[in-house]
């Protein structure tokens, strides 16, 4: 295969055409710049693509009959890590990285959680992405309001992947940043809010022991929020309202209340199950707010309220705007992915 690339190289190369196009021909092959520098050299050089004559010991640990040994086992099964593979084969852990890395051409992908999807599911997916795009034109995503629920907790918010500190030793870390305190039933506050791409709705939230039903959803959100939404946030342009399938949206007696009102809906037949993927909210905008509200933990669900409002209204709109553009091009993804998953 390497032989391969170094001649299709060496052949535009020959045929006048500089790094920079033949780095953009071979943009499908996975080429880099430096594969084609060191090609054109060696070529030059010895008048051959083939490898130079090596010097110095041979190689007495990344072998061929290691390389194929590591391969087959990770072929028969990829969750396999690589400190344990090296102790396996008694080989240096930064060997075998090297030779997963650079020999096998293999990174290391974290596997992710996900909303369940089955066969129907996927079905509905497909067949509702299709149905949206085509009623939404490129453009008029900026007129949806996208609405969505979640529950904040007083706990601190943490990203396991990327919350790191930096200290010389373990033991110099003090407790009180070092330890992120957590609790069987932390205090919550469930809260409601609806984005476009030029604005925002206050933040709702549910008092406690209320149980989210239509005659709640009716009087905290839809009466409050978005009976005027179209005047106050959206200056009377066409707008469309969305919200997901959860039993308080999806009744009879909610989505009467948007025909009776003249706003215009997506249906709970129109959009899409399971399906937190497409909605703004899902995959930007709580994300954004937890992170700002929750940078550190609260005392109390009044400490915690006077943060979440707080931060609401410091996200910058354009943040809000890039991930609402986002819709249409998830929709796209979906429908590419037979109604799969997308990220």
């Amino acid at each position: 295969m390497l032989e391969e690339i170094r001649s299709k190289i060496v052949t535009f190369h020959e045929s006048g055409f500089s790094n920079s196009e033949i780095l953009k021909r071979l943009k499908n092959d996975k080429v880099n710049p430096m594969l084609i520098y060191r090609t054109i050299k060696r070529y030059v050089e010895t008048g051959s693509v083939s490898d130079r004559k090596r010097i110095g010991r041979p190689r007495s640990a990344r072998t061929p009959a290691l390389k194929n040994s590591v391969r087959c086992r990770i072929l028969r099964n990829p969750r396999r890590s690589m400190r344990k593979m090296s102790r396996e084969f008694c080989v240096n852990h930064e060997t075998m990285r090297k030779l997963v890395v650079e020999d096998l051409g293999m990174k290391s992908y974290k596997r992710k959680n996900v909303h369940h999807l089955n066969d129907s599911i996927r079905r509905k997916r497909l067949e509702r992405c299709i149905q949206l795009k085509a009623r939404f034109a490129p453009g008029t995503e900026d007129q949806i309001l996208f609405s969505d629920e979640k529950l904040f907790t007083v706990e601190e918010a943490s990203n396991r992947q990327n919350d790191r500190i930096l200290a010389s030793r373990s033991q110099d870390i003090p407790d009180s940043i070092k330890y992120i305190d957590r609790v069987q039933k932390p205090l919550s506050l469930m809260v409601w809010a609806g984005v476009s791409a030029d604005s925002r709705t206050n933040l709702i939230f549910v008092p406690q022991g209320v149980k989210i039903n239509s005659q709640t959803y009716r009087e905290l959100v839809l009466e409050p929020e978005i009976a005027s939404a179209g005047e106050k946030l959206l200056q009377n342009h066409p707008w469309t309202y969305q919200q997901d399938s959860a039993p308080a949206h999806a009744s009879k007696v909610s989505q009467s209340w948007f025909r009776e009102q003249n706003i215009d809906f997506i249906s709970k037949d129109e959009w899409l199950p399971s399906s937190p993927d497409l909605n703004p909210l899902d995959y930007s905008v709580w994300a954004n707010l937890e992170s700002r509200a929750c940078a550190k933990s609260h005392k109390s669900l009044e400490s915690l309220k006077v943060s979440l409002l707080s931060e609401w209204q410091k996200i910058p709109q354009e943040e809000l705007g890039k991930a609402v553009h986002q819709f249409r091009s998830r929709l796209t993804s979906v429908i590419h992915k037979k109604g799969g998953y997308i990220e």
